[in-house]
């Protein structure tokens, strides 16, 4: 019997496709990047020879673009993780707050919207729960990209807001907590055992907006897996059987996750581990009142322009992370 050639496993050919075009990518980046360097010279012999200062402000801009470039470039080289080219899943829960909190959750399911938007990412919900009076009070959504969940797990911890309410009569200054829960899309079956009767399993109506069946039938699907209270939740699919299978996978991958935790030492502080949705938990701090400033309590990078990062440019505190937690995982190493 002939042996099976390369293109009998659908599965292991597109994923090798997928990969032989993303290397493809990566040398073009290269080729572009090393043209670009050698026109910067040519700017600068031509600039002396010529004696000409008007030449700097164009030498300066073209070096901005090449050094923005190559900074991701190479930050592209950080993402080795084992399912870091995965898509990611993204779960936003509202601390104790109320209406305000749900505000808040609202505020950052809109920024990573838009980061997502920016990327070229698409995205899906997977569940949602509005909040009582105004906000959400948790969603569940998917970004779906290349390196989403590799650029996305910096994310993972919970998230603080400062900022004079519009819900308070009085004006007052007040702080909010949401938590962010990330992990990977795997879509291949994990060598995950699951025992049926740790399993409770409940079914609900679909809320939020999209979907003939919203409001209609009890589709949805939410699995709490009883030893580590995980629970996982999904509405967005057209049928019970597909929300249940999808939130199956959604487990298993989170109950991996949770396994290689247990088996590495401390890398629940490497990763961002979410803990208690409150004071001294919190990874990044966004300070709208008195003054504004974002800042990530791990990496130390901020920024006064509070604004744009809440309308979707995270990339400079990812990117921030992405150095720490290489720099962090080599010293690790040192014994």
């Amino acid at each position: 019997m002939e042996a099976p050639g390369f293109w009998d496993d659908p599965d292991r050919s597109n994923k090798q496709m997928k990969e032989l075009k993303n290397l493809k990518g990566v040398v073009e980046q290269c080729d572009k990047l090393s043209g670009q360097y050698e026109d910067i010279l040519t700017l600068i012999e031509m600039g002396y020879e010529e004696d000409d200062d008007s030449m700097v402000a164009e030498i300066r801009g073209e070096l901005d673009e090449f050094i923005s470039e190559f900074e991701e470039l190479r930050i592209g080289t950080l993402l080795s993780g084992e399912y870091d080219r995965n898509n990611a899943i993204l779960k936003l829960n509202a601390g104790a707050g109320g209406t305000e909190s749900c505000d808040w959750c609202s505020m950052l399911y809109r920024m990573y919207t838009r980061w997502a938007e920016r990327r070229g990412f698409s995205l899906e919900v997977l569940d949602y729960l509005d909040g009582d009076e105004a906000g959400i009070k948790s969603v569940t959504f998917q970004v779906n990209g290349e390196n989403a969940y590799g650029y996305l797990k910096s994310e993972k911890g919970v998230h603080r807001l400062v900022r004079i309410s519009p819900f308070n009569a009085q004006g007052k200054r007040q702080t909010s907590f949401v938590s962010l829960d990330v992990m990977p899309d795997i879509e291949e079956d994990l060598d995950v055992e699951i025992d049926e009767k740790d399993l409770r399993i409940d079914t609900y109506r679909s809320s939020g907006a999209g979907g003939q069946h919203i409001n209609k039938t009890s589709s949805a699907i939410r699995i709490t897996h009883i030893p580590t209270g995980t629970v996982v939740q999904c509405q967005n699919e057209r049928s019970q059987f597909q929300n249940k299978d999808k939130a199956m996978q959604m487990l298993k991958a989170k109950l991996y996750l949770l396994k290689q935790e247990a088996n590495v030492e401390k890398l629940s502080d490497i990763r961002g581990e979410i803990k208690e949705i409150g004071w001294g938990n919190q990874i990044r701090s966004y300070v709208l009142q008195p003054y504004k400033l974002v800042k990530d309590l791990r990496t130390d990078v901020e920024t006064g322009n509070a604004d744009a990062v809440l309308d979707g440019a995270l990339d400079p505190f990812i990117n921030g992370y992405l150095k720490w937690i290489n720099t962090k995982g080599n010293s690790g190493t040192v014994s």
